[in-house]
């Protein structure tokens, strides 16, 4: 069986030589780049099983280097866990907003860092493990998991990894009214440490990658969110 390929992007090469030999030392591949512009090139060159991806690099800020990621067709499903030492609130938003899997502060412990990587690759395994034709559907809005595409009206919606499944479980379990808390382990993992607020941003994206359809996912005062179910005539 083939290691999976792991793509670190960090300018602090130190860190980045101690994280490749405990990667190693784990059973993955590791390949190193130390700026945003050769992160994409070596992403596109590579296509890592996983990337972890600093917030502050040269040439191009990291979270350009989601941003580009997200959008490349080759490139938008690999999971992503951004690494910074910028620990504020805002910043952690920002980063789930542009397409990041999961958020790690610095410093910190290399065993949660593999964790959360290991976390994550099941996560991708089990998706590509899915069964053909299973397929959830409800008002116009398709998510095929084999294929790991969601589409409206028969146009793919442009989605992260943590957007689909978040629409997933919405859609999958229409009408059914979610708290944040659930969302959050649903589609991020009830292992990650993020804010509550997290779940808000990724819904305000989805809304809008939606379009029209946006407002299918109904806020439910006091609760969280849930995707509308049309009511029976007479019921």
């Amino acid at each position: 069986m083939p290691k999976p390929k792991i793509l670190v992007i960090e300018d602090e090469r130190a860190l980045v030589e101690v994280l490749a030999v405990n990667l190693e030392r784990e059973g993955f591949e590791v390949f190193m780049a130390y700026d945003g512009q050769d992160g994409l090139r070596q992403a596109q060159l590579k296509l890592p099983d996983l990337i972890v991806l600093d917030l502050m690099l040269p040439l191009k800020p990291g979270l350009e280097v989601c941003r580009e990621l997200r959008m490349g067709p080759r490139t938008r499903d690999i999971p992503i866990i951004m690494v910074t030492a910028k620990a504020e609130e805002t910043d952690q938003l920002v980063g789930f907003a542009t397409g990041a899997d999961d958020y790690v502060t610095k410093p910190y412990s290399m065993k949660v860092l593999v964790q959360r990587i290991k976390k994550e690759l099941r996560r991708a395994q089990a998706q590509e493990e899915t069964p053909a034709g299973v397929v959830h559907e409800s008002q116009g809005v398709v998510i095929d998991r084999h294929s790991h595409r969601a589409l409206y009206l028969d146009q793919e919606l442009p989605l992260t990894p943590t957007e689909f499944r978040l629409l997933e479980v919405l859609v999958r379990q229409a009408g059914r009214a979610f708290s944040r808390y659930e969302l959050m382990d649903a589609a991020i993992g009830e292992d990650a440490i993020v804010l509550e607020r997290t779940i808000d941003v990724h819904i305000r994206s989805l809304r809008k990658k939606l379009g029209e359809a946006g407002e299918l996912i109904e806020t439910v005062r006091g609760v969280g969110y849930r995707f509308h179910e049309p009511r029976l005539v007479g019921s």
